[in-house]
């Protein structure tokens, strides 16, 4: 069973979403409006920001774009990241997002991680009445494991809402998520939109090059991108993507694509220029010897239990 999340005025969610995190940050005000206007002309529908992101200039930059055209779009956005789950801070940021995004409704408003210390109880009733007062029509989660997925699903039960839309990590480096939660995507009718399908950018090639990005400026990315075999991978990746004639950018995201669950991998860049061989992506459908090609390039993680000699059968 799939979820298809539409547009207030009935417009399907596009193949790729595209992420405003660098929105007022690395991408000025000017960079930001081109890449906006190049997804839009691609027929991207999907746009995501965040309460956190650049201090609040992501939602703002995002609001006046999508003025004259809200209706056609899918506008989400993330509360809790820092502060808890609660009621009070859930309530007080999307008032804030909401005032950044002009917007009354926002289409989906995610919780942006799991938040150990409070009761979903509460996160779910709290999102129950914003729903309830029509100022979101989706209900999302982020970052969250399986486990926590489903534990919210049966919460959401008790106040008539659903998990309708899951953001977790997912590229050929970081594939932990074929493991249960696509598949639980899958059975729940739990849309899918990961994130960072390019792998903090190794999957460009452009680090081989000895280029420069958030693996060299930031250290978690240094960190969760460190792993010798993923920088073999992404430099494998760049010989099959010459042989195809294609940036490496294009494939990665294509192949994240291509996963049967049919997510939708959540783009973003700093310039036009960067986002271009994301963006061919939209257009990109490979073969199953390709992906199965590129999915040679990196472990496949182990299947959630033991018994590996019933997932062998």
């Amino acid at each position: 069973m799939k979820n298809h999340l539409t547009s207030p005025n009935g417009t399907p969610a596009s193949r790729l979403a595209f992420g405003t995190m660098q929105f007022g940050g690395a991408a000025d005000a000017t960079a930001s409006r081109d890449m906006f206007d190049a997804c839009r002309a691609k027929g991207i529908t999907h746009f995501d920001t965040a309460h956190l992101y650049t201090g609040g200039a992501s939602e703002k930059l995002l609001g006046e774009m999508i003025a004259d055209q809200r209706d056609d779009l899918i506008i989400a956005t993330k509360v809790a990241y820092a502060g808890g789950a609660g009621r009070d801070n859930i309530l007080s940021s999307f008032e804030v997002s909401r005032q950044r995004l002009n917007l009354d409704m926002v289409d989906v408003l995610y919780l942006h991680r799991f938040d150990p210390d409070t009761d979903l109880n509460e996160s779910f009733e709290t999102l129950a009445q914003i729903k309830a007062k029509g100022h979101i029509r989706y209900v999302g989660v982020s970052n969250f494991a399986a486990w926590q997925v489903m534990k919210a699903i049966a919460v959401a039960a008790r106040f008539d809402l659903r998990v309708d839309i899951l953001q977790p990590m997912y590229s050929l480096v970081k594939r932990q998520a074929e493991v249960e939660i696509l598949p639980m995507c899958a059975d729940q009718g739990v849309a899918c939109a990961p994130y960072s399908p390019l792998g903090g950018g190794l999957l460009t090639g452009k680090y081989a090059s000895g280029g420069s990005g958030r693996l060299s400026e930031d250290e978690r990315y240094a960190t969760r991108y460190g792993q010798d075999w993923m920088h073999s991978a992404a430099e494998d990746l760049g010989r099959i993507a010459a042989a195809e004639g294609m940036h490496p950018a294009t494939l990665a995201v294509a192949w994240a694509a291509a996963h049967p669950m049919g997510p939708t991998p959540i783009i973003s860049a700093r310039s036009t220029t960067q986002l271009a061989p994301s963006l061919a992506a939209i257009d990109t459908k490979l073969t199953p010897d390709l992906y199965n090609r590129m999915r040679a390039l990196t472990p496949t993680p182990p299947p959630a239990t033991d018994r590996i000699e019933e997932q062998q059968a």
